[in-house]
């Protein structure tokens, strides 16, 4: 059945849209009146053309479905949709066997080709007693599950498994042991055969992740199977988790991040346009080519039948833009193969190349690098593609570099996950499988192409990079090469321009690539994990270049295949447009920078690389990258990361170097209060034999005054030191305040070694981060301290990260001192 075909059911898919909302909640009134179906058709109607604010203001807060229906009448809606179901499969013409299949139930059926369908009928017709884990609705609960871990199969795990909307979660209670499993992150879900103690599932993860469940019951094992291939690949784009995905910080508003970045900017940050480049609003409405951005910069001397001309040459229209003007004139470029075949040719394109060489003043020639082997190229010449000819070309130099195609990559990573998955590891075993896998040799391949164009373009040559459609191995190379040459890109908010630029903005089918949909297996392919392993790598030879640390790397990675946040939901810039993702999700960006700490090198020195970064790149260091694709392996990583030894003993330094400076500042006022008060207790104000009582009460008189115009000083403290009757409940007030500003910091900090869990009882694994409170000195995971909080002893009272017990206590204080 084509969910387009049923503009309803496409829009029932998610539990959370509000049609189906509508729907149940004009249903709450009839349940019992046993009326006509006019209520669905009239929800149906509504949602396909009607007023989408009405629609919003019957659906409930949030726009959530009505679950206050009873559990009868959640069964009797039910029989109404079905009902209309029948009579709409009747309508359209559909044969009886999948009418009858629909009314019957049948998973196999025409249901059960639409699994969210199923997923609205399992909560309309399940129990109405639904239980919940850490806020969550529990969709499925099953007990005394063990979970295999392949170092230690003498004591397994044995627990409780709840599947929920987003999360499939294993919780052991005696190990004090939680495994949250993201549902989106679900690679493949293997049923394995049946043991003497359950049924075995498999479960690996695009975050490399692999976990074994043995379910004590076999019927369990197959349902969960079923739940987790349905929920893990949504059918339609609008159920995935960034569409109802919710930000449990409130200081994140969902606009956070989406203006962070505009490629015009980026462009004048390079110095274009200028007398040689220029912009063209050519593809103002993706006319041009669809998977470019809106503005495009090209050479100044060509025009626009030029443009039209050479876009109609090229692969999916992607012609030759600039992606990249280096402060020496010479631009890297950027495009797909040409239609050339074996003898084709383009004069439009043939200018246009030209023409870019033309807007380099420093150079008479420019460089076409073909990413693809040779053989790949020649195979595409005779599908009627292929390459730039030499002969038709004035003044290129072309190479090819040998980077293979997605198909290889896929089984590569394959190949290495085998490797790392051994049943009986040993270090031959491992090395040969990771030589085998061929998975460095692409690293190696990627990084040396990279280093080609960046030392083409620091002598002042433009460049212009394409493969097969200028979208996977293109985006990879014009990167990297960016991040080699420009220091600006290795800082955190420009390698998020970086992104930005050469990912989203010129297209790089992230939907299909990472497998956020139920569709063709061969589209994925880890493009953007070897991006950021060839970054893992460059990081790794020059540990002071870089301004972010190998934490961000992996949140990166680990995010592009969540679709929690919008930031790369879609295939090009126009997909996210017209999805609306700005308005309707939360960005990545605006997640990264309310954590900036995490993320930041500890080694970081702006000045010390400047220019360009030339990696040793023989094949002995090129290594395997343990913190990514093993990192889930207890046993295999050190107890504590040296970057976050680092970056807590900076935070510590930090924190003493404020209570320091605001102790100083205290220490100076108090000297200056003793020094005015000092002719009082040093009897300086004595009076010789010839003054008078009344001379010595003007000169005390006066002294007070002075008090009273210091800053640590009131009238009722200078009452209270200099009156014969003492203000008790003023002194009192100003030794609190005093006793608050110094316990306000933690002088000894907790040490991270051997902590394995937070206090509540999240384990500490090599990914997780450790962090510590400023003002008790214990340590904490990041979702315990998401607070931050002015501290009154430090001298700058910016906010600092807290947990929630010491920020309700410095918040109390604060009210209570205000209040005095």
């Amino acid at each position: 059945m084509n969910c387009a075909t049923y503009p309803w059911m496409k829009l029932a898919h998610s539990v959370t849209i509000p049609c189906v909302s509508q729907m149940l909640s004009s249903n709450v009134a009839t349940v019992g009146g046993g009326g006509e179906h006019d209520s669905i058709g009239k929800s149906t109607d509504s949602t396909d053309g009607g007023d989408k604010s009405k629609t919003n203001q019957t659906s409930g807060p949030d726009g959530q479905l009505n679950r206050s229906l009873s559990f009868d009448g959640r069964r009797k809606v039910w029989a109404r949709v079905e009902a209309h179901w029948a009579r709409v499969t009747l309508d359209r013409s559909v044969p009886s066997s999948v009418a009858n299949s629909a009314d019957k139930h049948d998973p196999q059926g025409a249901v059960g080709e639409q699994p969210f369908y199923q997923r609205i009928r399992s909560w309309l017709t399940s129990n109405p007693q639904t239980q919940t884990y850490q806020q969550s609705p529990v969709m499925t609960k099953i007990e005394n599950v063990r979970m295999l871990d392949r170092y230690n199969n003498r004591k397994p795990s044995t627990g409780t498994l709840y599947l929920t909307a987003t999360h499939l979660i294993f919780v052991d209670p005696d190990a004090k042991k939680e495994t949250w499993v993201l549902l989106m992150h679900v690679a493949t879900v293997q049923k394995l055969p049946l043991s003497t103690v359950g049924a075995p599932l498999q479960i690996r993860c695009k975050t490399f992740l692999s976990v074994t469940f043995v379910l004590p019951r076999e019927r369990e094992c197959h349902d969960l199977y079923t739940s987790l291939m349905q929920m893990s690949q949504p059918f339609h784009i609008e159920d995935l988790y960034c569409f109802h995905y919710t930000s449990s910080l409130e200081e994140i508003p969902r606009t956070a991040g989406w203006t962070f970045f505009d490629l015009e900017t980026e462009f004048q940050r390079m110095g274009v346009p200028n007398s040689n480049w220029t912009m063209t609003n050519l593809n103002k409405d993706y006319q041009l080519c669809d998977t470019y951005p809106q503005c495009l910069f090209v050479p100044s001397s060509v025009s626009t039948i030029v443009l039209v001309g050479s876009a109609s040459f090229r692969s999916k229209g992607r012609l030759p833009v600039l992606t990249y003007l280096h402060k020496n004139q010479a631009a890297l470029c950027r495009c797909s193969q040409p239609l050339s075949g074996f003898s084709a040719r383009c004069v439009e394109d043939e200018q246009l190349l030209n023409g870019i060489v033309q807007a380099n003043p420093n150079a008479k020639f420019m460089y076409v690098v073909d990413t693809r082997p040779r053989i790949n190229a020649m195979a595409n010449r005779a599908a009627g593609k292929g390459y730039e000819n030499e002969n038709f070309y004035e003044n290129i130099k072309f190479q090819f570099c040998g980077i293979e195609n997605i198909h290889v990559m896929r089984s590569s990573l394959s190949k290495l996950l085998e490797a790392c998955e051994l049943k009986t590891p040993s270090m031959a075993a491992f090395i040969n499988g990771v030589q085998s896998s061929g998975w460095l040799r692409h690293i190696h391949a990627i990084l040396d192409t990279s280093l080609l164009v960046a030392r083409s373009l620091q002598e002042g040559v433009n460049v212009l990079v394409h493969c097969s459609d200028g979208w996977d191995r293109t985006a990879q190379v014009c990167s990297l090469a960016q991040v080699l040459l420009d220091p600006y890109y290795r800082t955190l908010q420009g390698f998020q321009s970086l992104i930005e630029k050469d990912w989203l903005s010129f297209g790089h089918k992230f939907t299909d690539r990472c497998g956020y949909l139920q569709s063709d297996a061969k589209e994925t392919s880890p493009v953007f994990t070897q991006l950021v392993d060839c970054m893992w790598q460059i990081q790794r030879a020059y540990p002071s270049a870089f301004q972010f640390s190998e934490r961000l790397l992996l949140h990166l990675h680990d995010h592009v295949y969540s679709s929690q946040y919008g930031t790369f939901v879609g295939n090009c810039e126009k997909d996210r447009l017209d999805l609306k993702l700005s308005d309707r999700t939360y960005s990545l960006w605006g997640n990264i920078a309310s954590h900036l700490d995490e993320f930041l090198n500890p080694l970081y020195k702006s000045d010390a690389y400047t220019g360009l970064l030339e990696p040793n790149l023989v094949p002995s260091n090129i290594l395997f990258w343990r913190g990514l694709y093993c990192r889930f392996e207890s046993g295999v990583h050190p107890r504590e990361s040296i970057a976050d030894v680092l970056l807590a003993t900076r935070d510590h330094s930090t924190s003493l170097e404020m209570h320091i400076a605001h102790l100083q500042k205290r220490i100076t006022a108090m000297k200056t209060l003793l020094d005015v008060s000092t002719p009082v207790t040093d009897n300086r104000l004595a009076v010789d034999d010839e003054d008078d009582e009344q001379q010595l009460g003007l000169r005390l008189k006066k002294s007070m005054q002075v008090v009273d115009d210091h800053p640590l000083s009131t009238s009722k403290s200078a009452d209270s030191v200099f009156s014969d009757g003492p203000n008790i409940e003023n002194s009192i007030t100003s030794s609190f305040q005093l006793r608050r500003e110094i316990d306000s910091v933690s002088l000894d900090w907790r040490s991270l070694r051997n902590i394995k869990e937070c206090v509540c009882s999240t384990p500490f694994d090599h990914s997780s981060k450790k962090s510590h409170c400023w003002r008790c000195g214990e340590v904490f995971c990041t979702r315990c301290l998401d607070k931050q909080t002015p501290l009154p002893g430090h001298a700058t009272h910016r906010p600092v990260p807290v947990c929630r017990s010491c920020y309700k206590e410095v918040r109390l204080s604060s009210s209570s001192i205000t209040s005095t």
